[in-house]
């Protein structure tokens, strides 16, 4: 029996618990914040439109800023909620979620929803990857061309919620792997590089003779 399954037996023995996303969490949606706005320095944002490209699961740092003026007026991002996107040209990135783990509060804007909870944040925003979320949210997501949730109805998706005992194992094996795949997609890389590299040399020679025949 695994760790997981022992977990489960010790704080779940009749089985994992599923609850609307509502139940456990409030939902704010964002507005204003346009990528005009980002600054040098200032405080730390994340615009919906860098969720699909520029993030992964998670993050403790942001790569956009904004002057403190401004961020007073956005949706504040607290550490450990989640920030969701609520609009995409495609069904797969709509509701692709970020967990915020750094230490302050940051801000994000329109097209976002924040997810604010007590739940272990890697371990929801795990979850938006699945299949069995992906299944469930193409219930409420609406439009051709532009393809969006509601915030209300992204509440209404119900999700597993394990003890939190059960919720820190999950990421922990999870994470395990998603720095097993950096370190082979490094590998990889470097591998391609001497691939081309070797190419190159074998393939190039110093003295060529031309024959016409």
């Amino acid at each position: 029996m695994s760790k997981i399954d022992d977990l489960i037996a010790e704080y779940c023995p009749d089985g994992v618990e599923r609850k609307p996303l509502g139940a456990i969490a409030k939902l704010y949606r964002g507005n204003g914040l346009q990528k005009k706005d980002f600054t040098d320095k200032g405080i730390g944002c994340i615009h919906y439109g860098q969720i699909y490209t520029r993030y992964d699961t998670f993050t403790s740092q942001t790569i956009s800023f904004v002057d403190k003026k401004l961020a007073d007026k956005l949706l504040k991002v607290h550490p450990n909620d989640l920030i969701v996107t609520a609009t995409s040209e495609n069904l797969e990135d709509v509701c692709k979620a970020v967990a915020w783990l750094g230490g302050s509060d940051i801000v994000t804007g329109g097209h976002s929803i924040v997810v604010r909870h007590h739940q272990n944040a890697k371990y929801l925003s795990y979850y938006f990857q699945t299949l069995d979320f992906f299944q469930r949210k193409r219930a409420y997501v609406h439009g051709t061309k532009v393809m969006e949730i509601k915030k209300d109805d992204l509440a209404k998706i119900v999700v597993p919620v394990p003890p939190l005992p059960v919720q820190e194992e999950i990421v922990r094996i999870l994470d395990s792997f998603s720095s097993l795949e950096a370190e082979l997609e490094a590998e990889l890389e470097a591998r391609r590089k001497q691939y081309a590299y070797y190419r190159n040399e074998l393939l190039t020679f110093d003295r060529e003779r031309e024959s016409n025949g």
